[in-house]
């Protein structure tokens, strides 16, 4: 016999719950640093995500008010601190427009093949961080290890490994040292076939997938509304890179280079022949997609640096001469977004005609994609909340400058 409401066997019981205010951060380890989230929750389940930004704020546009623009290059290396060089470039490039200035041809096929070993370099470390915070140790120590090759070459280049201060407005400090060309070739012959491991530790894991497959999805339109950029817009189908997409002096420095910008677009999720399939639906734009993105970024890069080599090697000429530390800028403002590994870095510029800059302002990447979190965040478990943070590839030095 069924059971009904009059049914005296059955008790009705008032079941509340209460909310919670928890902080998730600064200590948290896949808070990244200084960041602090404030979860509201009823159980696992977290209603709203606000996201505290810490102290970690260093003057850094204040002191660019203060210093030439040669002497502002080490400042720039602490900002994203995982790609000192990048950050490098992007200022060296927004002084060189208001100075109307362009390096050599050898100094242009230098920059882009430092560049983008940067990019693989702080991609390793997105990608080994992202597996520690989902459980894993093995990623992290198989990233690093081929970071620290990669940080070896940049110290046989300019004699740093963290904040490198090499590329400097007018080219770069200093040449490639002899047999750098061939120790880099040798890097990449034997780093190719690891990028399969790293394939088959994370991305067609099936825990990894279910850790990531469906969670924190962000549209294309909220993407864009929120200035979300880098891979973690790609991941969500918007097919934009500054380095097709941005202005001449930026685009040019990659002229005649063959590479397709990396998006996604299909919203498939590869599976590990070892495991059955996953049981759940394809959805562009979450965590795994834009972990992917950068895993291909990584394959993209590799391409762009064998192709910088034999182009530096095949020019003539000097690769660039830094300006003088007193050079004065002519009057006038000057606005450059260069894509790096973590999407759009802007440096803004006003001169007065002196030698130091009347103001500068800074345009973080990071900034923007955190901003997102609270939409990509609600409605989510609290265990998947460093599933979401940890897919947007955060660095706090960028964000408060």
């Amino acid at each position: 016999m069924a059971t009904t409401v009059e049914d005296p066997r059955v008790i009705e019981v008032d079941v509340r719950t209460d909310e919670m205010l928890v902080n998730m951060g600064p200590q948290h380890p896949s808070t990244h640093g200084v960041l602090r989230l404030v979860l509201r929750t009823d159980g696992e389940v977290v209603s709203e995500v606000t996201p505290h930004i810490g102290y970690l704020h260093r003057c850094a546009e204040k002191i660019g008010e203060n210093l030439t623009p040669r002497q502002y290059i080490p400042y720039t290396d602490r900002m994203d601190y995982l790609a000192g060089m990048n950050m490098n470039l992007g200022w060296a490039l927004t002084v060189e427009k208001l100075l109307d200035l362009r390096v050599p041809e050898k100094g242009r096929h230098l920059r882009v093949l430092i560049a983008e070993m940067g990019r693989i370099a702080s991609h390793l470390v997105g990608m080994g961080a992202y597996g520690l915070d989902l459980g894993t140790f093995s990623p992290f120590l198989y990233a690093f290890r081929e970071r620290e090759k990669i940080l070896d070459l940049f110290e046989e280049a300019c004699g740093a490994r963290l904040t490198y201060s090499y590329l400097t407005v007018g080219g770069a400090t200093a040449d490639l040292p002899k047999g750098w060309l061939e120790k880099c070739e040798a890097f990449l012959d034997q780093f190719v076939p690891v990028i399969d491991e790293y394939h088959t530790l994370l991305t067609t894991n099936t825990i990894f997938i279910k850790r990531t497959a469906g969670i924190g999805l962000l549209s294309p339109e909220m993407a864009i509304d929120y200035g979300c950029s880098g891979p973690v817009l790609r991941g969500s189908g918007v097919d934009h890179d500054l380095r097709r997409d941005g202005e001449t002096i930026y685009t040019s420095m990659y002229d005649d280079y063959n590479f397709e910008i990396i998006c996604e677009r299909d919203g498939h999720y590869p599976q590990d022949q070892d495991y059955p399939p996953v049981p759940i639906e394809t959805m562009l734009g979450d965590c795994w997609h834009r972990f992917y993105v950068r895993m291909l970024e990584v394959v993209q890069s590799v391409g762009l640096v064998r192709q910088a080599m034999e182009k530096y090697q095949a020019s003539e000429g000097s690769h660039g001469e830094p300006i003088k530390l007193n050079q004065k800028l002519p009057p006038g403002e000057v606005y450059l977004e260069t894509e790096a590994p973590r999407g759009q870095m802007g440096f803004y510029l006003v001169s007065d005609g002196k030698a130091i800059p009347w103001r500068v302002r800074v345009r973080s990447s990071c900034f923007s994609n955190l901003s997102v979190t609270p939409e990509l965040c609600r409605g989510c478990l609290i265990a998947d909340v460093p599933a979401v943070v940890g897919s947007l590839d955060v660095v706090m030095g960028e964000i408060d400058r």
